[in-house]
C-alpha cells in the first residue's frame, strides 16, 4: 500500500540518519551493549548531525520544524538497523516537549543551546522505588529554603540516568490535600554535578541494554530556585502533558521494530535450507510471513493516522492509546513469530531477531502499562 505520510525532505533526511548508523553506530554496537551505552562524545555526534535542534525553535539554534515525522523516521531506520541511539529518546521525545512549553525565556536560552549540541544530556525521573504508575505517591521532597530547594528522596528505572548532565526530577514540594492527592509536586531541573546528588545502580534490564537505565539518590541536594520549571505544584498538569505525544513515540517505534522483525526474517528464510530445501519455500512459512506483514500493515497506518492528528494538534489522550495498546501488541506477536522462523539462531544474540525480541517486552509497560491503557480506552468509550 503506497504510504503518503514523507515527503521528499524527510526521505533525504531518512538516508542522512541511515548512512550515520552505518558508519557510525553499527561497527560498535556490540560494545555499547556491553557497556550498557553509547560513548558520552557519541550524543556530540548526535549534536553535530543535527537530530537533537530539530524541533527546536530557530532562535535558539534549532531547525524550528514542528512535525513530529523526522522523529518517526530515526525510530524506523533504527528498529531496521537492529540499533538504539541510547539515551536520544527520552532527550528529545520525553524532556524537550517540557522545556520548550514550560521552562522561562531564561532557562530557555541557558539550556537549549547545550541540550541541541548535545553537551547537556537530559533524562527525567518520576519513577521510585515504591511508586510506579501512581504517581501520586511519590515520597521525594524538595523543600524551599530561601534562593533554593533542598531535594531528598531516591528514583529508580532511570533512563539516560548514567550520563545525564541535567535531570528533570518530580518531587513533593508541599503535602497532599485530602481533596487532591496530586497537589504540591514540582519538577526540578537538576544539575547532575550537585553535591548530594549520585548515581547507584545501572540497571541490568532484559533488552535495550545499549540505553543506561539507573537509580539515583538526592541527599539535601541544592537546587536554585531558578531551576523550578514552571510554577510550583503544578507538576502533575505537566506531566500528562505530553503523554498523548511520549505514547505516540513508543507506537512509532514498536511498529518500526515489528517491520525489522518481518524483513529480517524475510531475508533470513530465504537463505536458510532445511530438507534440501529454503525455509521460505514451506507454506508454513508463507503464511507466517503473510500473516505478519497483514499486522504491520495495520499498525503502519493507525501511526500513520496518528502521527497526522498529532502534527495537527488533534491527537487525544485516548487515541495514542489505542495506537501504543495496538502497535505494541503487534509488536509482541510478529517479532516473536518471526524468532521462532529463525529456528535456534533467533535465540542468539548476533543476530538482530534475538535483541528486537528482548527489546520489545517492556513497550507494553514503560508510558503506561497496557492495563492503565485499557482503562484510558474504556473510559473514552464510556465503559
Amino acid at each position: 500500500m503506497r504510504r503518503t505520510l514523507f515527503n521528499e525532505d524527510h526521505e533525504a533526511f531518512r538516508e542522512t540518519i541511515r548512512d550515520f548508523i552505518q558508519a557510525e553506530v553499527a561497527p560498535v554496537y556490540e560494545e555499547w551493549e556491553h557497556a550498557g551505552h553509547p560513548p558520552r562524545d557519541f550524543y556530540n555526534k548526535l549534536g553535530e548531525l543535527g537530530v537533537f535542534g530539530i524541533q527546536v525553535p530557530e532562535e535558539y539554534g534549532g531547525a524550528g520544524e514542528t512535525s513530529f515525522k523526522y522523529q518517526a523516521v530515526i525510530s524506523e531506520e533504527c528498529a531496521r538497523a537492529g540499533v538504539s541511539f541510547g539515551g536520544y529518546g527520552v532527550h528529545v521525545n520525553l524532556v524537550l516537549p517540557y522545556l520548550l512549553k514550560y521552562a522561562s525565556e531564561e532557562q530557555k536560552k541557558r539550556w537549549l543551546p547545550p541540550f541541541i549540541s548535545g553537551d547537556m544530556m537530559t533524562a527525567i525521573a518520576m519513577s521510585e522505588p515504591g511508586t510506579g504508575s501512581d504517581l501520586a505517591g511519590m515520597q521525594t521532597t524538595a523543600k524551599r529554603d530561601g534562593d533554593h530547594y533542598v531535594l531528598n528522596g531516591a528514583k529508580t528505572f532511570i533512563t539516560g540516568g548514567v550520563l545525564a548532565d541535567r535531570v528533570l526530577v518530580v518531587a513533593r514540594t508541599s503535602p497532599a490535600t485530602p481533596e487532591n492527592r496530586r497537589a504540591g509536586l514540582s519538577i526540578l531541573v537538576v544539575d547532575t554535578k550537585s553535591e548530594g546528588y549520585s548515581v547507584g545502580r545501572k540497571l541490568e534490564k532484559i533488552g535495550l541494554r545499549s540505553s543506561d537505565t539507573a537509580e539515583l539518590s538526592f541527599v539535601d541536594v541544592k537546587v536554585p530556585v531558578e531551576d523550578l520549571l514552571g510554577e510550583e505544584g503544578a507538576g502533575f498538569s505537566y506531566l500528562t502533558h505530553n503523554l498523548a505525544e511520549e505514547r505516540l513515540g513508543i507506537a512509532t517505534s514498536s511498529y518500526a521494530s515489528a517491520a525489522a522483525a518481518v524483513e529480517f526474517a524475510r531475508k533470513y528464510v530465504q537463505e536458510r535450507t532445511v530438507f534440501g530445501k529454503t525455509v521460505s519455500s514451506f507454506q508454513n512459512t508463507k503464511f507466517v510471513l503473510a500473516e505478519c506483514a497483514t499486522e504491520v500493515e495495520a499498525a503502519r497506518s493507525l501511526v500513520d493516522r496518528c502521527i497526522e492528528a498529532l502534527d495537527a494538534g488533534e491527537l487525544t489522550p485516548a487515541d495514542a492509546a489505542v495506537a501504543k495498546l495496538f502497535c505494541t501488541e503487534v509488536q509482541q506477536r510478529v517479532v516473536d513469530k518471526c524468532l521462532q522462523l529463525h529456528g535456534g539462531y533467533g535465540y542468539i544474540l548476533e543476530y538482530p531477531i534475538a535483541r528486537l525480541y528482548a527489546d520489545a517486552r517492556v513497550t507494553r509497560i514503560y508510558g503506561g502499562t497496557s492495563e492503565v491503557l485499557k482503562t484510558i480506552i474504556a473510559k473514552d468509550i464510556q465503559v
